[in-house]
């Protein structure tokens, strides 16, 4: 695993961006790309086999935003890996710009599926595995799920068909933070225990109690490289508006930008060291 310590500050400058660029935008999801940190950094940086030179190559590991109202998190990343230039993600949601409010496969390279009505990215990643799978390819397919997103009915399709064609060569992530748009899960339209549903399915399970932890984040990829025969889940607990006080647990932060000055203390806090 890259240095531990380098992984964080990446963490630290992801998170700047992310609230710079909704703020910019004056629009956009904060709390579920915050959340999602971790995940996506360890994917780009220890896992996936992605950079400049192969960025436009069929043959390589794939991930897949399925909750697609996150970008910010996946441009964020690109940008550090250096697929996008840093200066470009202050176009977020601006006319004309390639970086939209859901990412285009057709427009921004290293984004692998234009994903935004929820329960399609995962669809699309389980047809990339099967593919692999067809082709004896050895590159695995990688996907991110929002805990509100398992509500769709089109998730656990997708999931019956992985779990049936024993696509091992596919890994997910549920970014568990609790909180969707209109508030906890539990309460709007509870989908849990996923644990217990996606075994059902017929998928291997991993939960981790902290999912805004590199090493935790990183172990579960390493398990999954191990596990043959079915997909795996990982169902991540993680903090909604993780490194930003005032966004940390709050339903409210899901889809509003931040003011200027809300800006300033959310970057005053990072540059702090307190993500």
């Amino acid at each position: 695993m890259e240095n531990l310590a380098e992984l964080q500050e990446r963490a630290r400058r992801i998170r700047s961006h992310i609230v710079q660029m909704v703020t910019a935008a004056k629009s956009g999801h904060p709390g579920g790309s915050l959340s999602a940190v971790e995940i996506v950094t360890t994917l780009y940086f220890t896992q996936m086999n992605i950079d400049e030179h192969n960025v436009d190559a069929l043959l390589r590991d794939k991930f897949v935003l399925s909750k697609g109202h996150a970008s910010p998190v996946l441009y964020a990343v690109l940008a550090e890996k250096g697929l996008l230039k840093e200066a470009d993600l202050m176009s977020f949601r601006q006319l004309g710009s390639p970086l939209q409010g859901h990412p285009s496969m057709n427009l921004v390279k290293g984004v692998d599926m234009s994903t935004g009505s929820l329960g399609q990215g995962i669809s699309a990643a389980v047809g990339m595995a099967m593919a692999n799978q067809m082709h004896q390819d050895p590159y695995r397919v990688y996907a991110l799920l929002g805990d509100g997103e398992c509500e769709e009915g089109q998730v656990w399709e997708a999931a019956m068909a992985a779990a049936h064609y024993h696509l091992d060569n596919l890994l997910v992530f549920v970014d568990f933070n609790g909180l969707q748009i209109d508030g906890d899960i539990r309460t709007v339209m509870n989908p849990t225990p996923l644990d217990e549903k996606f075994r059902a399915f017929g998928w291997h399970v991993i939960v981790l109690e902290d999912g805004n932890d590199f090493e935790s984040v990183y172990d579960a990829c390493e398990q999954a490289k191990t596990l043959k025969g079915k997909p795996t889940v990982v169902i991540a607990k993680t903090v909604k508006g993780k490194g930003v006080s005032f966004m940390e647990h709050q339903a409210n932060w899901h889809g509003v930008a931040p003011t200027e000055e809300e800006c300033a203390r959310a970057l005053a806090e990072l540059e702090g060291g307190n993500a």
